[in-house]
């Protein structure tokens, strides 16, 4: 371990000062919603893992209190508290106060750091009703207040202490929050990462509000987090392979296992940030495993002649966890979420090369069931190209006149025409009628969609409801999708209440999931909602979404001489009633679907869609008590 007194004041570099935070708060958190919140605890955590990765720290906790306001604490060295010889302030208030201030800019104190992008816990402060640091350093425990950013008194020695650490307290600014309350599972899921990205780190949370309690800690780093990954999947071979190296200071750490489902699911991170647009380390990573899984089938008789593997045809089924720790990061895109650094894709291919080739050499009998499932995700791949120039035939719908295809909207601009997928021919009858035929398109869809979690791309491909909706949408799917050839940029699942509805609505919902996520992720995916119940009295009526409203809108007009209509359908509508309640821009509801945890959603699909009964049954019995409606 290093020598915990190099990490002085003196190491603290500021780059700018901390004005504007308040006033455009947006700009420093993304959001002043359950999201901007978030972000502020994250940037507090960042700085604990941050001694972690530099050796410094194997404990950390997270506390919600009860007031509201939050605690993170670390055995870390503790922040600096001497003097600063260039600014004259403490080490803590210069972290606290000064925007981008940190060791994290000194290379000799952290070699890798997961918050270079971010902004540091001094716009916390900023952005915190009031914040609390207490700092255990040199046998002495030391304490400051600050007041939205400012310090109420100097740094002050409280008393004598036991170790090393920073305890860190803060409430959010209800002037700037639009909530304040904090999301116990949110917070949850992060630091579960964190603590499979950092092998050996404690980490837990609590909720004084709830008594909730969770603690983490994987010994087995990145290969449980596979393994986690894969619950409730069947994987073809036990054990998770783990491919590391330190290459200069650049340290690469892969961990992957193989199931028997057809898509991939890579995630890529670098000093513990999420890369969700991948980069230089995923490209390396993939054009590494085709190129080595390729050698070895032909090396020992697998492939024939020019037979090769593809890509997608090696990555089918494939769960991963790539894992980079570098000094200088460079991210590219509009949300930093994409590496850039060239050097690393050579890196990481070399390292897959020697380390994967030794595996298979090692582990023959691994090896033959990955490149069995390879070579028949080639013949599939065959099979899904014959079935994707069907999908491009324009005489699908062109010459399509059965009910049940798609009514097109007059308007060729995507950014006004809705698509709305409706279930059953008679919701689609009234849905066309009811439009606004410049903007709206309507695409009925007969009887329950393919499953997807369930079959090969070639077979999902042959399924009539699925190609009218590729075509429809126009992106294509999968490893052609093209986001900029959507037609539409809202397209709404109108679907009806009841269960049969719900069942069609995540078919659907998984479809878009595997095959079309991007349309999810840029918010082009709707649910429409709606209404429950029709109460009508004398000559008014009213639309009601469910049992709450009802009950609110009874209490205002009184039960007596109330007809009330409970609609199982959206058959049940006519036209006119469709358009006013379910359609109608101006008054319709409709909920963005949004992916918060994409581990969390892909497990959600899993388990709901997949092969397995027991963990189905096992989910359903858990939230059985959480069903409002339930249609018997």
């Amino acid at each position: 371990m290093e020598d915990r007194t190099k990490y002085t004041s003196e190491s603290i570099k500021v780059l700018e000062g901390l004005e504007a935070v308040r006033k455009h708060p947006a700009m420093y958190v993304g959001s002043v919603d359950q999201q901007g919140l978030q972000h502020l605890v994250l940037e507090v955590v960042d700085n604990a893992v941050d001694e972690a990765m530099a050796g410094f720290c194997d404990k950390m906790a997270v506390m919600i209190n009860k007031e509201g306001s939050i605690t993170v604490t670390d055995n870390g060295r503790g922040i600096p508290v001497e003097p600063h010889p260039k600014y004259g302030k403490t080490g803590v208030e210069i972290v606290m106060t000064a925007l981008h201030a940190g060791g994290k800019f000194d290379s000799s104190i952290y070699k890798v750091s997961g918050g270079l992008h971010g902004v540091g816990v001094s716009c916390v402060n900023a952005l915190s009703e009031w914040l609390e640091v207490r700092v255990k350093r040199k046998d002495k425990e030391y304490y400051q207040r600050y007041l939205r950013g400012k310090p109420l008194a100097p740094l002050k020695e409280i008393g004598p202490a036991k170790g090393t650490g920073t305890r860190v307290t803060f409430k959010p600014d209800k002037e700037i929050f639009e909530i304040i309350d904090f999301n116990y599972e949110t917070i949850l899921r992060k630091l579960r990462d964190l603590a499979y990205l950092n092998q050996g780190l404690e980490i837990s949370i609590s909720d004084e509000r709830s008594k909730k309690k969770d603690s983490f800690c994987y010994e087995g780093g990145i290969a449980e987090f596979v393994k986690f990954l894969n619950l409730n999947k069947t994987v073809l071979h036990e054990e998770t392979i783990c491919l590391s190296k330190v290459v200069g200071t650049t340290q690469i750490e892969i961990a992957l296992q193989f199931n028997d489902t057809y898509r991939e699911n890579i995630l890529t991170f670098v000093n513990n940030i999420n890369t969700r647009e991948g980069g230089t380390h995923l490209s390396g990573f993939k054009s590494a495993l085709t190129r080595t899984l390729n050698d070895y089938s032909k090396k020992f008789g697998f492939l024939k002649g020019d037979e090769f593997l593809e890509g997608e045809d090696v990555r089918e089924g494939l769960t991963a966890v790539i894992a980079c720790k570098i000094p200088n990061p460079m991210f590219e895109g509009q949300t930093k979420m994409k590496l850039g650094n060239s050097k690393v894709k050579g890196i990481v291919e070399s390292v897959v090369n020697e380390k994967l080739s030794e595996f298979l050499l090692e582990n023959p009998q691994v090896a033959k069931q990955i490149i069995t499932k390879c070579i028949e995700a080639s013949h599939a791949r065959e099979a899904a190209r014959k079935a994707r120039e069907i999908t491009r035939r324009k005489s699908l719908l062109e010459t399509a006149t059965l009910p049940g295809k798609l009514a097109d909207c007059s308007s060729n601009d995507p950014k006004e025409c809705e698509l709305f997928l409706v279930e059953g021919d008679s919701a689609g009858g009234s849905a066309k009628q009811g439009r606004d035929r410049k903007f709206q398109a309507i695409l009925p869809l007969r009887g329950k969609v393919l499953n997807v979690e369930k079959a090969r791309l070639d077979k999902i491909l042959r399924n009539a409801e699925i190609r009218s909706m590729i075509t429809a949408v126009g992106t294509g799917i999968a490893d052609e999708f093209n986001l900029k050839k959507a037609r539409y940029q809202k397209i709404v699942l109108m679907c009806d209440s009841d269960v049969d509805g719900s069942h069609i609505r995540i078919l659907l919902l998984t479809f878009l999931f595997r095959y079309m996520k991007q349309l999810i992720e840029e918010g082009y995916v709707y649910i429409a909602q709606p209404p429950l119940y029709r109460a009508k009295k004398g000559k008014e009526e009213f639309y009601l979404h469910d049992e709450e409203e009802l009950k609110e809108k009874l209490k205002e007009i009184g039960q007596k001489g109330v007809n009330i209509q409970r609609y199982k359908g959206l058959g049940e509508m006519n036209p006119n009633q469709l358009w006013e309640t379910t359609m109608n821009p101006k008054q319709r509801r409709i909920k963005r679907v949004m992916i918060e945890d994409a581990v969390l959603a892909d497990q959600l699909f899993t388990t709901l869609m997949g092969e397995k009964v027991e963990p189905r049954k096992k989910f359903i019995q858990q939230h059985a008590l959480e069903v409002i409606n339930l249609d018997v």
